[in-house]
């Protein structure tokens, strides 16, 4: 059974990934990329090996292990950044790409490599979020356990997610499929961003 801390924006999303820590110089850890490459990851800048970076760089291993996963079924993926986002593109290219059948495949076959987000790159990528969407929220997370997902979070007083829940239940899907268009996901959309 798998579960995924809650992103807010995209409570039904099913994309987050694996990291490997590499020792590099000048304090700053090389995280290997997708492509051979490697970069230095900022979380162990300031942090150092504190609990925080080390969180940061398994979740940036988990993106880097999905990346290679989907190139691997055919979709030209690009390396998440430094904090494990993958840019997918924007608006319509985006909605595009999450629509094809060879992406969706992709998708699905490499959800095994889906790791929960950081809470502290899931809370630091967050706006505040004003009262009403704070209502939306948990309005949201009611809708999810009425319909199938009993185990989803209610959101804290900020109006983030506050804990994990399993994705991959028959009644987690039906539930998000039903509840989605209270937070603006249409009812058969595909799967959730990354």
């Amino acid at each position: 059974m798998r579960t995924n801390r809650v992103r807010p924006a995209v409570a039904a999303s099913v994309m987050a990934f694996v990291l490997a820590g590499c020792g590099g110089s000048g304090g700053e850890a090389e995280v290997p990329t997708a492509g051979g490459g490697k970069v230095s990851s900022p979380a162990s800048a300031g942090r150092g090996a504190q609990r925080g970076g080390d969180d940061v760089a398994a979740y940036v291993k988990a993106q880097r292990a999905y990346v290679k996963c989907l190139r691997e079924h055919g979709v030209d993926a690009p390396d998440p950044d430094a904090r494990g986002t993958i840019d997918f593109g924007e608006g319509d290219q985006r909605r595009a790409l999450k629509q094809e059948p060879k992406f969706r495949a992709a998708q699905e076959k490499c959800a095994q490599y889906v790791s929960a987000v950081p809470e502290s790159i899931e809370n630091g990528n967050q706006p505040k979020l004003s009262a009403a969407q704070i209502k939306v929220k948990r309005e949201y997370a009611a809708c999810m356990q009425k319909n199938g997902a009993a185990d989803f979070p209610d959101p804290g007083p900020d109006g983030l997610g506050q804990g994990e829940w399993d994705q991959s239940a028959a009644g987690a899907k039906r539930a998000a499929r039903i509840c989605g268009p209270i937070i603006g996901v249409p009812e058969n959309a595909g799967p959730g961003e990354g």
